[in-house]
């Protein structure tokens, strides 16, 4: 690593650099990457000899924010400070930093990158937001069910008295129809309603979960859209209710093919998440379920509202399945957040693992 700095990096900042636990990048004149110390290897996941002389902006993504803190910092020859700086990854798609950019002067003139994370603040601010929501949500949905399921009763009644003074047999087939519609209804009404604690926990293994979201998917499905598989089959298995868990899978899995019209491809990834706090509590070990698809992504203005009830980006949606899937993944303690921009949207659950 040594013989990445400058020719004459005086010894005791080259040995001060190297052993920051803050992530450091020096450019040089033209914005190549002269130096990168071993904290920001670490950060953004990559090998410094690989990155030695390449643009910053080659080594990186949607790096216009980077680029106007440098140029604030060039022009002023100051330090300047961009608090919320997002800057795309190969590794780990986007990150949210924290950037000091200072002019140095060496034996020539270049600019000092310091790097700071800000993705555990801002998921914990934004975990904090997303209980109290589900909280609202669920609420909402009970109090929405409990005003929907009093008339199914009356429908489904006047469907019976219909039945009776029809004397075509033809005829019964849709009165039928209304009496196990309202049926559906009533019991789809009654999960609204029932308590968190009617849930059946046991031990189970997420790809069986997985496996049937998958084949009812491409049964509902034209054969225009692909379901891939990318599991890590060594995860072990964890505790939570099946069939909530299909549940909220099969919503997410089906969004996802709905927005590509049911033409393109979704990926089903599974790896083992590490340290991750969920629900204020670390876990150190964690089930995360990825779904990707690449289709036109969600749009901007539903992004911050996409788990709200009764907001759906489509004109026949009805706003529910992204809610619910919420919902029951916050009864397992678990967290679900999503990523998406034209070409890739990706919604990450996680799980604690026992």
């Amino acid at each position: 690593m040594y013989s990445a700095l400058p020719e004459r990096m005086p010894e005791f900042p080259y040995l001060t650099i190297e052993h920051l636990t803050t992530a450091v990048i020096l450019l040089d004149g033209e914005s190549r990457i002269a130096y990168i110390n071993p904290a920001a290897e670490h950060l953004f996941d990559v090998s410094g000899k690989n990155l030695l002389g390449h643009p910053v902006q080659q080594a990186f993504t949607d790096t216009a924010q980077l680029t106007n803190a440098m140029q604030h910092a060039i022009r002023g020859n100051a330090s300047y400070i961009e608090h919320d700086l997002t800057l795309g990854t190969h590794a780990h798609g986007k990150l949210h930093l924290r950037c000091a950019a200072t002019p140095v002067q060496l034996e020539k003139e270049y600019l000092l990158l310091e790097f700071h994370p800000m993705d555990r603040p801002l998921k914990l601010a934004r975990e904090e937001q997303m209980l109290d929501q589900t909280q609202a949500n669920r609420l909402l949905l009970r109090n929405l069910a409990h005003e929907i399921k009093n008339p199914l009763g009356g429908i489904r009644g006047a469907a019976q008295l219909l039945e009776q003074e029809l004397e075509k047999p033809a005829l019964r087939e849709y009165t039928q129809v209304i009496v196990q519609e309202a049926d559906r209804l009533r019991s789809l009404m009654e999960k609204l309603l029932s308590p968190q604690n009617a849930s059946h926990y046991s031990a189970l293994n997420i790809h069986e979960v997985l496996e049937r979201v998958r084949s009812v998917v491409l049964a509902e499905m034209p054969a225009g859209l692909t379901i891939r598989r990318d599991y890590d089959v060594s995860l072990p298995a964890l505790i939570g209710d099946k069939e909530q868990l299909i549940q909220a899978m099969l919503n997410i899995v089906r969004n996802a093919a709905q927005a590509m019209q049911d033409n393109g491809t979704i990926v089903l990834r599974t790896r083992i998440a590490r340290q991750i706090t969920l629900v204020k509590r670390l876990h150190q070990l964690a089930v995360m379920v990825q779904i990707i698809d690449n289709g036109p992504g969600i749009p901007p203005e539903l992004q911050d509202k996409i788990f709200y009830p009764l907001v759906s980006g489509r004109p026949d949606g009805h706003g529910l399945g992204l809610t619910l899937a919420q919902d029951f993944i916050s009864q397992h303690h678990g967290a679900i957040e999503f990523d998406s921009e034209p070409g890739r949207t990706c919604f990450t659950v996680l799980l604690p693992l026992p």
